[in-house]
């Protein structure tokens, strides 16, 4: 099995809100076993456009992926997300 990755890129609008949407959306990573491989951190830009945060979560495979965001569990966060952050947001197959 290939693994696969959300690679989503935030911009956080409301900082005081957004805390909601990581513990709103704790249930679908925990069933979907996601791993976060990077979460913030220090970053440069060395080419286009960039927004404030960057996150890359790991899964078994594409599959996995595409249940977890595509879950009740996980939409239900993205709500709360798109209220207070504006998101670019790839899934895409690992290198097998």
């Amino acid at each position: 099995m290939t693994k696969a990755y959300w690679i989503v890129r935030v911009s956080v609008t409301n900082e005081a809100n957004y805390p909601e949407y990581v513990a709103a959306a704790k249930p679908a990573f925990e069933k979907y076993k996601a791993k976060f491989l990077v979460r913030g951190g220090k970053y440069e830009v060395r080419e286009g456009a960039h927004r404030a945060r960057n996150v890359v979560v790991e899964f078994a495979d594409i599959e996995t992926a595409r249940a977890c965001y595509d879950s009740p569990e996980y939409q239900r966060a993205k709500v709360i997300r798109n209220a207070n952050a504006d998101a670019d947001f790839i899934i895409i197959e690992g290198v097998g």
